[in-house]
């Protein structure tokens, strides 16, 4: 029992924490092919659903996306209204718990919303009667019934927003599945006027429609349809004769897909006309960091053809803009957004080096030494007073640390033994740490150097000269920074960093050391990263003497020589911390 409800917890703890997880928003891609246009929203899973409706007075597409969100560098707008379809610019905003999605059109045109792995993609018709060939009625069989309604909590399927004429109306006007709410009728009629069928649902209905002339030139229609909502049998008579409903309140115009294409175009080319003769205006737009050659270039794609004109003054640093009222609103929005300081970063590294060093020598000099008379008496000259010495100053070659010395005992003569007693060790650090500042993209270069001097001789057959050169260790630093849209810094790094050792021959030139890295990161701003680092150990112990004798225990003391272990430690790291010093004035802020 208790395994039971335990597998029905660790089940339910799963299912949760699967269901709370957020996916998030990708990227945000617009393509337009032939007649259709597209918005691709692609996620980094495919745990996503959407709902889309229409603002019809606004012209805008709305798309909410729950359980979702996105950084703010993918929800920044899209404006394309330099291509000839129906969507004109696109934005993404964040909400409490997901993100919704504006999609600005020149008119109000049918779209459908499509569910592919990983990716939700809305298609807009470019002109009226795109998506008319594709559509098909049938009838609604009890399993149609669960999906629709399935589809319908999904936001898939267009529901009226109430029972009301103008929003059944507003409905029909939408391309993809819909939700029938209207009042049920039966029609059978045979070989009848389209118009007058029309008519027929209009009276039965009680909204207003206004037909074109090109209907009356339509075929007949025989139908037979029985007990289905209004609003289904006039959406499914305008699919059949390829027919486009435009909704003006409670009044429905309906026209062929041939005349309403011929409609759209003559309103297009008006725009161009309208555009044609819209009178020019001049703009003069002072630049504060950008240079107007990088900026003219820019520009000079949004112009109007054949009638925009742009101007540099290279004294001002101005650009002097002369095109239609739309087009300069257009580009003082583009100068806004690039017209920013460029980033500076601050490049601080340090780089650590420490060394540790160990070394003892314990063991007899030069062993013990004795002299042995056997012809002298013992009891003439006996000398048994000892002499003792002992030092206590630094530690150099040959230097003893205790010492014993017996002039004559009995028949040993000069017994004498020098004993090393030695220990060293030394620590040493060494930090350097550059720093510099350079632009975004702009490479950087800082460097110290250390000199050091060295005599050399040069000896000819009469004279002999004597003369000085110099040794140089450099410290170089070079990074090329690249601040990224989410306000991390990308690093191109090339670091060298050279040492003298001692300096044992002043004829001799000191020994050199060297260092280098060269790296790619990608660092926060204002973190510290640990680019690379370099450890060296060293142990030695060398010991010289008689074979087979300097093993034996003890006296093997008097047979080689002193016990000389000695370590040695090094350890180089370097760190790099970059930091954007003006965030704020190059507009980095509100990108995080």
């Amino acid at each position: 029992m208790k395994k039971g409800i335990f597998l029905t917890f660790f089940l339910f703890l799963v299912f949760t924490t699967t269901e709370l997880k957020a996916s998030e928003l990708v990227s945000i891609n617009f393509q337009q092919i032939n007649e259709i246009s597209k918005v691709e929203l692609l996620f980094d899973n495919d745990n996503v659903e959407g709902n889309m409706f229409h603002v019809q007075e606004d012209k805008q597409i709305i798309l909410d996306v729950e359980n979702v969100k996105a950084a703010e560098r993918v929800m920044r707008g899209l404006d394309t209204s330099e291509f000839p379809g129906a969507i004109v610019f696109i934005k993404g905003y964040r909400r409490e718990n997901g993100i919704r999605l504006a999609v600005q059109l020149r008119d109000n045109v049918r779209s459908v919303l499509k569910r592919e792995p990983n990716r939700l993609v809305i298609e807009v018709e470019n002109r009226f009667g795109v998506f008319s060939e594709t559509q098909m009625q049938r009838t609604e069989t009890f399993d149609d019934r669960i999906a629709l309604e399935r589809d319908e909590e999904r936001g898939r399927v267009h529901v009226p927003k109430s029972d009301s004429i103008e929003d059944i109306l507003e409905n029909l006007t939408k391309s993809g599945r819909k939700r029938y709410v209207g009042k049920r009728i039966s029609l059978n009629v045979r070989n009848v006027e389209i118009e007058d069928i029309l008519r027929m649902i209009s009276d039965a209905s009680g909204f207003n429609i206004i037909l074109t002339q090109e209907i009356s030139s339509l075929p007949q229609l025989s139908l037979n349809v029985t007990n289905i909502p209004w609003d289904q049998a006039l959406d499914t008579i305008l699919s059949l004769n390829r027919l486009v409903a435009r909704k003006n309140g409670a009044i429905l115009m309906i026209t062929t897909l041939e005349q309403a294409t011929e409609d759209q175009r003559l309103e297009v080319a008006a725009k161009e006309a309208a555009v044609r003769e819209e009178p020019l205006v001049t703009r003069v737009f002072p630049l504060s960091f950008t240079t107007t050659e990088n900026m003219s270039t820019i520009l000079e794609e949004y112009l109007t053809p054949d009638r925009g004109r742009i101007s540099q003054d290279q004294r001002t640093n101005s650009l002097i803009v002369r095109d239609v009222p739309d087009t300069i609103e257009k580009m003082r929005r583009i100068i806004d957004v690039l017209d920013t300081q460029t980033p500076q970063v601050l490049i601080e590294a340090k780089i650590v080096e420490v060394t540790e060093e160990y070394s003892k020598e314990i063991g007899l000099r030069s062993g013990v030494q004795f002299g042995y008379d056997p012809i002298t008496s013992m009891s003439e000259g006996v000398d048994v007073g000892p002499g003792f010495s002992f030092s206590s100053a630094p530690v150099a070659e040959n230097a003893a640390f205790f010492g014993l010395n017996v002039t004559r005992f009995g028949r040993l003569a000069d017994l004498s033994f020098n004993l090393q007693l030695l220990e060293t060790e030394s620590k040493g650090k060494i930090i350097a740490s550059p720093k510099v500042v350079t632009e975004n993209k702009k490479q950087a270069t800082i460097s110290a150097t250390d000199t050091r001097f060295f005599r050399v001789s040069e000896t000819t057959e009469q004279t002999t000269s004597v003369d000085i050169v110099d040794v140089e260790a450099e410290l170089t630093l070079e990074v090329t920074p690249q601040v990224t849209n989410d306000g991390s810094i990308s690093l191109e790094i090339s670091i060298r960093k050279e040492q003298f050792g001692a300096q044992q021959n002043p004829f001799l030139p000191p020994p050199q050391q060297g260092r280098t890295v060269d790296t790619s990161v990608l660092v926060d701003n204002g973190s510290t990263i640990v680019i690379g680092g370099v450890y060296q150990y060293e142990t030695r112990e060398s010991v010289a003497g008689v074979p087979f004798l300097k093993n034996i225990p003890v006296l093997g003391w008097l047979f080689r020589t002193p016990y000389n272990p000695s370590v040695s430690k090094t350890e180089m790291i370097v760190f790099i911390t970059p930091r954007i010093i003006n965030q704020e004035e190059a507009s980095l802020l509100s990108q995080r």
